[in-house]
């Protein structure tokens, strides 16, 4: 018998016992041998499953105090007045460089996130705060309008909620209430990361100098 013969051969005798050993007898609900089993079924605990292996017989641990979680940046200013002007008075420079693309995501994130509410200039006329109606199943009806927030202009000096001119803000104020939200304002520290964030910043000290 030649080599390729040989070759054939022995490939058909494995092909042949592997699926002879994947068929059941019919009387078992064996599925036959299982390859690579550890792919599908993993060593590690699942976060929801007990574990013997600590104290308190849970898989998913609280992380020890002070830790960090990987990706994760840490904002060190609360979710208080205390907080807002401590960031407003340590951070008084965006941290990203100011350059033409920063500036070209930043407009684009504002125009996603922001200008439904601030308006496209920041003079706080977005589409959420003008009469609007809706016709579907239920007929048609008018819409809630949210309140004008002030505008960021310089020119139009618009005083902060929180004191101070719109235009005045700096960067960690304006960060801090990105991240917190405030009054009908709520947090966007879910949908915006935080190098997107000073980006936006970044923008909105744009629209101060106007």
């Amino acid at each position: 018998m030649n080599k390729k013969n040989f070759l054939g051969t022995v490939c058909a005798a494995v092909a042949l016992a592997a699926v002879v050993s994947a068929c059941g007898d019919g009387t078992t609900r064996s599925t036959g041998w299982e390859f690579s089993r550890n792919m599908y079924d993993p060593i590690a605990f699942n976060p929801d499953q007990p574990n013997k292996n600590f104290k308190n017989g849970i898989t998913a641990q609280t992380p020890p105090t002070g830790t960090t979680p990987i990706g994760f940046t840490r904002f060190e200013f609360p979710n208080t007045t205390e907080g807002y002007e401590a960031a407003g008075a340590q951070i008084t420079v965006n941290p990203l460089e100011r350059t033409e693309q920063n500036l070209k995501d930043g407009h684009a994130l504002y125009v996603t996130y922001c200008a439904v509410c601030h308006g496209p200039e920041g003079k706080g006329n977005g589409a959420i705060t003008k009469d609007r109606e809706v016709d579907d199943s239920r007929g048609k009806r008018t819409l809630e309008n949210f309140p004008e927030p002030p505008s960021y202009g310089q020119s139009e000096g618009t005083p902060s909620s929180r004191g101070g001119k719109m235009s005045e803000l700096t960067p960690g104020k304006i960060y801090h209430t990105i991240t917190y939200g405030w009054n009908a304002m709520g947090p966007h520290a879910s949908q915006i990361t935080p190098e997107d964030r000073w980006k936006v910043v970044m923008y909105v000290q744009e629209l101060q100098k106007k």
